[in-house]
This record gives structure tokens, C-alpha cells and sequence, in this order.
């Protein structure tokens, strides 16, 4: 009996049960709601950016003030205000001599990093032209899945390539869009100069992107953010202090610039802030593409405020580069190694690899997987441990 219902079963062809997905099945299965909220949180970090560079912007053009250090400045006694202080008031090993102590000279060197990234790509707008920034700003790219890939472990699939020059596609759309309607705006006897500058500053950013990935994933959020701050602060002082302070006695102070300065230092702060906590989420690569959406949220800004002409291209530029988005979204990233063996490089002693405890069975870290989206249903985890 039990032999005959098997038979009848296996003759059964296979699919006829199971009607195909309709479109929008494959749609609903495609955006999750973890993918929605993914882009969401790029776009804020999209639109932070657009508010940096609109009052950048006002700053520079209206009044003449010209203060690219003196902006991080700010931003960084932030951060040491909130952050470095909450470290202070810690109690054992995430305390902040502690964490001086054991990491003091990384944190100095990423800091400088991160401020000479700044102050590069501000420069270079006074020497090349706003499109020339946009696109090789984008070198930032390739940058961050280079250093992901021989730091990081992280290993992508072809889809991710493929939305990622979805990405880059959109933004030579954008920028042949700024050449057709004559937006070619600081173009100068010293271009080759702000080229190299923008491409400074973009590697830069990059370094600076993929250690904040590993430091939050591995470590604290508040940690890397209150050493930011303290070296930060203590970096750009000086460096203010010495290039900058004559173009500060020149600012025509009043209300509406020190408005534009709290309404910088804010958004900048918040970027600073809540970009870890995407980064953790997702990635520096993710958060990277997202931003390229941060120009053209200027631009349509620009519409309004600043008069700018409309083209449909900077339309199709923004849908172009959603696309890479969700494409680049819709898959995961994996580490080529269990990320446990980067955890000996912060213990005391320099402990070898075979003192950390045994991986339990079923028991893994939310830093095994690098991810955007976490591994889909089904998949197993392809994590090699050395």
C-alpha cells in the first residue's frame, strides 16, 4: 500500500501543482520590506548631504565666507562634546584611557585621514568644475570595494558589479545633463590641480569608509565616533589655526551666517551620527552608492531656490541610479573568513588564533556576515573558517 502511493506520487510531473509567480509576486519578492528600508536609510544619508552642500553653498557664494576648516571644526567639537565625553564617563574596557591606551595611534592616523578627505574634495571646487567633482568623486567606488575586498574579506557577486556601474551610469547621465544645459561652473587654468585634489580627497574617503566599517561592526559605534572627535577636533584646531584664521577675521558676521553655520554644523553632526548605523547595516559600499543621489537632490533643490534649468536627464539619472541600488541590494556579500580572527589584534598580548573559544553550533556573531540584506531565505551561510 505504502509503495503504490509513493509511485503515484513521483508520477506526478513536477511544477504542475505550482502555478507560476505573477509580476507582482516577483516584484513583492524582489523590494522586501528590509530592502525598502535599506534604501530608505541611504536616502537620508543622501539628503544630510544635500543640506551640507546647500549651505556650503549659501556660505560661500552670499557671503563670501570661505571656511572649509573652521566647518569641520565644528563638527568635530561636536562629536567631542557628545561622543569623546561619553567615553570618558565608561567604566572598563570601553573607557576612554583604555581605549587610548591599547589604539591611540590608529584612531590619530584615521582621524587625519578623515579631516584632510574634507578639506580636499571643499578645495578642489575652487580649481575644477562642479561636474569634473561629481565625477571623480565617484572614484570613491571602486576605492571602497577594493579595500572591502583584501581587508574586509568581503566577497561580492556579479550582481553587485553590475548595480554598482548602474550607479556610475546614472552619474554620467547627471553630469552629461550639467554640460548640456552649460553647467560647467570653476573651470580654470588649474583644473589638472582640482582633478587631483577631488581625487585625494576621494580615496581618502574611501579608507576612511571602510576602517568606520570595521570598527563598528567590530567595535563601537561610539567609540570610533568620540575618537573622531577628540582627534578631530585637536587636528583641524591646529590646522585652522594655521591656513585658515585670516579668511575667519574676513567673515562679515551677523545673524543669517551664524544661522548657516549651526544649520551646517547640525547636518553634518547628523551625518556623522547616524552613518554608522547604517554602515553597520549595510556596508561602506552600499552607503557610498547611495550617496550618489545627494547631487541631484541638490539640483532639484536648485530648481526652486537657485533657478537652475530642468532636463529630463537628471530624471532618468536619479531612476538609473535607484536601479543599481535595488539591484546591488537584492543579494548578499559574505566574508571569505570568520571575522573572530580579526578580534587577536585587540586583545591583550597578542593572543594566537587557537586561544579564542570554539565557534558554538548554530551560534554566529552579527559580524559573520557582511550584508545588505542578510543572507536570502534557504541559503546557507558560505562562511570558510580558516
Amino acid at each position: 500500500m505504502m509503495m503504490s502511493v509513493v509511485s503515484t506520487v513521483e508520477s506526478v510531473p513536477r511544477g504542475t501543482g505550482t502555478p507560476a509567480p505573477s509580476l507582482y509576486q516577483r516584484i513583492r519578492r524582489v523590494l522586501t520590506r528590509d530592502l525598502l528600508v535599506t534604501l530608505a536609510l541611504g536616502q537620508v544619508l543622501s539628503l544630510l548631504v544635500c543640506a551640507i552642500s546647500l549651505t556650503s553653498k549659501y556660505l560661500a557664494d552670499d557671503f563670501h565666507a570661505n571656511t572649509p576648516v573652521f566647518q569641520s571644526f565644528l563638527n568635530y567639537i561636536l562629536l567631542f562634546l557628545v561622543y569623546t565625553t561619553t567615553l570618558a564617563v565608561r567604566q572598563g574596557e570601553g573607557n576612554l584611557l583604555a581605549i587610548l591606551k591599547q589604539r591611540w595611534w590608529k584612531y590619530m592616523i584615521l582621524g587625519l585621514i578623515d579631516i584632510e578627505a574634507n578639506y580636499l574634495v571643499l578645495k578642489a571646487y575652487q580649481y575644477t568644475t562642479l561636474s569634473s567633482v561629481q565625477l571623480l568623486d565617484c572614484f570613491v567606488i571602486p576605492v571602497v570595494l577594493l579595500l572591502s575586498w583584501f581587508f574586509l574579506l568581503v566577497r561580492y557577486k556579479a550582481v553587485h558589479f553590475v548595480g554598482a556601474g548602474l550607479c556610475l551610469l546614472g552619474v554620467g547621465c547627471m553630469v552629461g545633463a550639467d554640460f548640456l544645459l552649460g553647467r560647467q561652473q570653476g573651470l580654470g587654468e588649474e583644473k589638472l590641480f582640482g582633478d587631483l585634489l577631488v581625487l585625494g580627497g576621494a580615496t581618502l574617503y574611501g579608507i576612511s569608509n571602510v576602517c568606520e566599517e570595521f570598527i563598528v561592526k567590530n567595535l563601537s559605534r561610539v567609540e570610533f565616533l568620540g575618537m573622531m572627535g577628540l582627534f578631530g577636533s585637536f587636528f583641524s584646531g591646529i590646522q585652522l589655526a594655521i591656513m585658515e584664521h585670516k579668511e575667519l577675521l574676513k567673515v562679515p558676521w551677523d545673524w543669517q551666517i551664524g544661522l548657516l553655520y549651526v544649520g551646517f554644523s547640525a547636518f553634518m553632526f547628523g551625518l556623522y551620527s547616524f552613518m554608522p548605523v547604517v554602515i553597520k547595516r549595510t556596508s561602506a559600499t552600499s552607503v557610498n552608492l547611495s550617496l550618489l543621489t545627494a547631487d541631484l537632490y541638490c539640483f532639484f533643490c536648485g530648481l526652486f531656490l537657485f533657478h537652475y534649468k530642468f532636463s529630463g536627464l537628471y530624471l532618468l539619472s536619479f531612476l538609473i541610479i535607484i536601479l543599481g541600488l535595488v539591484l546591488y541590494s537584492t543579494s548578499s556579500t559574505y566574508v571569505a573568513q570568520d571575522p573572530r580572527v580579526y578580534k587577536q589584534f585587540r586583545n591583550t598580548g597578542g593572543q594566537p588564533a587557537t586561544d579564542q573559544p570554539p565557534l558554538g553550533t548554530g551560534v554566529l556573531e552579527p559580524s559573520v556576515t557582511y550584508t545588505s540584506l542578510g543572507p536570502e531565505a534557504g541559503d546557507e551561510l558560505p562562511v570558510r573558517v580558516a
